[in-house]
């Protein structure tokens, strides 16, 4: 970070995560990072919430919690969690799962990177990375995923769908996360596609993703189904996009010159 009075969120949907809280927040904390947490959690009854509240009474003023009335999914607690976040100062906001899979000591590299580059992206595919505890068809999945939304897009982003990233709040600002359409994994590609077509600079950095340790996966036929179809139907929305990311960060030039991740 180049600011000390740049603020740093973690977004962390949750559900049915309980066994998963202690752990991720103790790590969290032990990089000795200046980082604030907050849980989306969508209305977990296994006592994911009672973890959360124990921990913000350890950590009252860094570990915050946004409860939704039922499960409505990863991209809008994501959003949701962006504009929690945007609306109370954050400079940096990371997309980080509660399952484990994301090591929190990866987020010093992040931070590093976010110096010289607005979008920090954790990328399994690229020298140094990779995963660990998955079979070879989850790997094939993911690999495949990856390539045909990279393909489809026409990006040079070896990992689109990965959900281990850093947004610069300029990045978040100009897309505006109110109105992103995705949900599932995709949401991680559409975010990228709109940041990279409204000029912004993404860099990757390699990451080893951990099969999560406790509790199940969310991953299912709808969203995989999903994934595919909406992945042409940004690739068909491009220049629209190009478009309305240029108009955004003029607006945004005018009323904050200063800020250095604007694109020229």
């Amino acid at each position: 970070m180049s600011n000390k009075a740049e603020r740093i969120l973690i977004i962390s949907p949750t559900y049915h995560e309980r066994e998963n809280i202690t752990p991720l927040v103790s790590g969290i904390m032990q990089t000795g990072l200046p980082l604030n947490i907050l849980f989306v959690d969508d209305s977990s009854q296994d006592g994911t919430r009672s973890e959360i509240l124990r921990m913000q009474k350890e950590w009252p003023d860094r570990v915050h919690l946004l409860p939704r009335p039922a499960k409505l999914g990863l991209g809008s607690a994501y959003v949701e969690g962006f504009l929690w976040g945007l609306e109370r100062g954050f400079t940096y906001l990371i997309e980080m799962d509660a399952d484990l899979s994301h090591a929190p000591e990866y987020l010093t590299s992040f931070l590093k990177e976010a110096a010289h580059s607005p979008v920090v992206v954790g990328s399994r595919y690229i020298a140094g990375g990779g995963t660990e505890n998955w079979n070879k068809l989850r790997q094939f999945i993911s690999k495949a995923g990856s390539w045909y939304a990279r393909t489809v897009l026409g990006l040079n982003v070896q990992d689109l769908t990965g959900g281990y990233n850093l947004w610069h709040r300029d990045v978040l600002e100009t897309i505006r996360p109110e109105t992103l359409k995705s949900d599932g994994y995709v949401f991680q590609a559409e975010l990228k596609y709109r940041a990279l077509m409204a000029g912004f600079k993404l860099t990757e950095v390699p990451i080893i993703f951990c099969d999560r340790r406790a509790g199940h996966s969310k991953m299912s036929l709808r969203i995989v189904l999903e994934a595919i179809w909406k992945v042409i139907l940004l690739r068909l929305q491009k220049q629209k996009l190009q478009q309305t990311g240029q108009d955004a960060q003029l607006i945004k030039k005018h009323r904050e010159p200063e800020s250095p991740y604007r694109a020229t």
